[in-house]
């Protein structure tokens, strides 16, 4: 019996004698098969570089931060960003929107901060003799929320709409928010005095949580002389690398990247292993009290497409989702009272995680 074409290429392939790009794929089974699709990532993956090189104008260092906020981006997620002060957070969401061609607003959460200060208020125009609705910051493509935690819980669920159905009700009515949208909060992990902790619900609606460290001695010279305390931000001259249109066809890019069923069974059995630590023998399961929801499995599948746009590839592979899986699962592992009081990090239960569950 004659076998199939793409049956003998896919041999060929495992044998390294044809090369990736001319395996044949069932209809359906991976858009690899289409070339025009591929001609499209590679596309992407450029605009991405040439993102990166805008950012590097102004931001020295952090290169894996900034690809986890472009990832963020791509997935059409918000970032939660955690650091000490003066490492350039608010500056890399500034420089990334020049560079991306959009607007951005800053909203610094205080103690004293409304949930009107952030969406708008709805008022009478006694010129009008009628109710007119003010905007407030949260209308616009890239939100930098300073210190999100110094804000109370009361201001801080006036994002929650926002971010999970990216649109603000202001009275009686609801307003569509513009695309793209995205969220950049930080906050400051040394202060405890006057600050809030952020709500389960809330820093659940953050795709990832990143941590940005300090930098190099050999970058943090650089920094000396080229900063934003010596030289103004428009000396940099940030040109848009690409526009709004674009970061949306991404998007749609990146829902369309191929994930196989061994892929999603790959993922469905870490987050699992989060809830049933025994099952999977995980020593360290003993200090989690409550696992990721599946929204951490759906955040971990589109997390690891964007990966796979990002490095020009149009299907996931298990590394992709090794990538992104401590940016997704960081702040979704819940500690119990002993883990907070041994003071256990997620990132070293993710890692027992990644040795244990085995790879597709």
């Amino acid at each position: 019996m004659k076998r199939k074409k793409g049956v003998k290429d896919k041999e060929n392939f495992k044998r390294g004698k044809i090369s990736k790009k001319k395996v044949f794929f069932k209809t359906g089974e991976c858009p690899l098969a289409n070339a025009k699709f591929q001609e499209e990532i590679n596309s992407y993956s450029k605009d991405l570089i040439a993102i990166q090189d805008e950012i590097s104008k102004v931001v020295i260092g952090h290169a894996e931060v900034v690809q986890s906020i472009l990832r963020g981006f791509l997935a059409n997620g918000h970032v939660l960003i955690e650091g000490v002060p003066g490492i350039a957070k608010t500056l890399l969401i500034r420089t990334l929107a020049n560079a991306s061609g959009c607007q951005f607003s800053r909203i610094q959460f205080t103690v004293d901060l409304l949930p009107t200060d952030i969406t708008g208020v709805t008022t009478y125009d006694q010129a009008a003799n009628a109710f007119t609705t003010i905007k407030g910051p949260i209308f616009s493509n890239f939100i930098i929320a300073d210190e999100v935690n110094r804000a109370p819980p009361k201001s801080q669920s006036a994002l929650l709409e926002a971010m999970q159905e990216k649109q603000v009700t202001i009275g009686k009515h609801t307003h569509k928010l513009p695309s793209p949208f995205f969220v950049m909060a930080n906050n400051n992990p040394l202060e405890s005095s006057g600050t809030y902790p952020l709500p389960e619900a809330q820093i659940d609606r953050f795709l990832f949580k990143v941590l940005m460290d300090y930098t190099s001695l050999e970058d943090e010279s650089k920094i000396i002389d080229k900063n934003i305390t010596t030289s103004k931000f428009e000396e940099y001259n940030i040109k848009p690398a690409i526009s709004p249109s674009k970061i949306l066809k991404m998007q749609r890019a990146t829902k369309k990247i191929f994930a196989s069923d061994k892929i999603k069974k790959y993922i469905v059995r870490i987050v699992d292993s989060t809830r049933n630590s025994k099952k999977y023998d995980l020593k360290l399961g003993k200090y989690i009290e409550w696992g990721a929801s599946p929204r951490a499995s759906i955040g971990l599948t589109i997390a690891a497409k964007a990966d796979a746009l990002l490095k020009g590839s149009c299907y996931v592979t298990p590394q992709n989702v090794k990538n992104v899986i401590f940016d997704v699962l960081r702040h979704r592992l819940i500690l119990n009272y002993q883990g907070q009081a041994e003071n256990i990090k997620s990132d070293i239960i993710i890692e027992e995680i990644l040795k244990k569950v085995p790879l597709p």
